[in-house]
């Protein structure tokens, strides 16, 4: 049915499988809030723990998931890292998402930002 419409696409498997690991990946508050605060700039591990309300090593072990799913990428400067979104398109989705979450029955709700 749905092959029959003009313009019909569906994406291919590799796609749907990378987009899928993107969201698994971002359904954690605190990757998310990582992800939030390093789309303000570049940022250190302690920094982000402070800003994530979570542990150090907990913040570390989530940079890792996101940098190899190439959500956020790092640069070393002496014996310390400092991490920041991969791109623009990782601020875009990130955005969307929570544009979604204050809209979810349709209207918008209190902005706690």
């Amino acid at each position: 049915m749905h092959t029959s419409l003009p313009d019909f696409d569906m994406p291919n498997e590799e796609q749907v499988h990378l987009a899928a690991e993107s969201f698994r990946l971002l359904a954690d508050p605190t990757r998310i809030k990582v992800l939030w605060a390093l789309l303000q700039g570049e940022s250190s591990v302690a920094c982000l723990a402070e800003l994530a309300g979570a542990a150090p090593t907990a913040v570390s072990q989530h940079l890792a998931k996101l940098r190899l799913a190439g959500l956020v990428k790092g640069r070393r400067e002496g014996t310390f890292v400092y991490y920041s979104a991969a791109n623009e398109h990782v601020g875009r989705l990130l955005k969307q998402a929570l544009f979604h979450a204050d809209h979810i029955d349709g209207e918008p709700r209190a902005a706690a930002r």
